[in-house]
């Protein structure tokens, strides 16, 4: 029984062991990769946003108030059920 057990303990730190160590050079793996595409292909440049025109929150506005209307008649239709 003793030698059924210390093997059991011993397959299982071995096991750990290996999936650790697989770990490790996994994220070593990954972060090199990383690095090496950064600096074949490094990230664009963000273009500056239209600023939109004046009318815009007008128009804005008036849909709002439409979808509160029909925000309104679902709550109102669902409670009535």
């Amino acid at each position: 029984m003793e030698n059924l057990m210390s093997e059991g303990i011993n397959l299982m730190v071995f096991g750990m062991g290996f999936v650790f160590v697989f770990l490790t050079l996994l994220v070593f793996a990954t972060n090199g990769m990383s690095a090496v595409l950064s600096k074949i292909a490094p990230d664009p440049e963000p273009k500056a946003k239209r600023k939109a025109p004046a009318a815009a929150p007008a128009a804005a506005a008036n849909n709002n108030d439409e979808l509160v209307a029909v925000m309104t008649a679902a709550v109102h239709q669902h409670r009535s059920r």
